[in-house]
């Protein structure tokens, strides 16, 4: 089956008619500066280097999509659903992901600096080398989550104790 090619404009389009369904869509290098797609299902789609910063996709449904490289700052993620998603050196500064799914999700080398992940699912993500710097961690589930290399520097209110750190991996007390 193959993976229908979608531009920004066809995406926003069919989304302002009512169409929430796009699973396995290819949006890759798409210029989605903040736009509103609140429960769209992109689960499965392909979204590398995508351009999406200050968007809304709350409730979203992006089980499986590839996002590697995407520039998500200031994305509005709250209660979606990421889990095995790669996000691997995706930017998501100041992202909202307040009770956001993020089980087995890549963030390798992601930049998550100043990101609220309160009360989320990081279960089995592999964060190692990602910059957490700042971020709140407050109630998120960090159980055998990867964290080697992992930079939590002045992070809030992580509970690291069934995560997997080493030495590599910066406290947030900076050690």
């Amino acid at each position: 089956m193959k993976m229908q090619k979608l531009s920004a404009e066809q995406l926003l389009g069919q989304y302002a008619e009512g169409k929430r369904n796009f699973d396995a869509v290819d949006l890759s290098e798409n210029n989605l500066f903040q736009a509103d797609l609140a429960e769209i299902n992109l689960s499965g789609s392909v979204l590398r280097q995508a351009y999406l910063p200050y968007g809304n996709l709350s409730q979203a449904n992006l089980y499986k999509t590839q996002l590697q490289d995407a520039e998500l700052g200031d994305i509005q993620l709250y209660q979606a659903n990421l889990s095995e998603a790669n996000l691997s050196g995706a930017n998501l500064s100041r992202a909202n992901l307040r009770h956001a799914n993020l089980q087995g999700a890549n963030l390798q080398k992601a930049n998550l600096q100043g990101a609220d992940l309160y009360n989320a699912d990081l279960s089995n993500a592999d964060l190692s080398n990602a910059d957490l710097s700042r971020a709140n961690l407050e109630k998120a589930k960090l159980t055998k989550a990867q964290l080697a290399g992992c930079n939590l520097f002045r992070s809030r209110l992580a509970d690291l104790s069934e995560a997997e750190c080493d030495r590599t991996t910066i406290s947030p007390e900076g050690y």
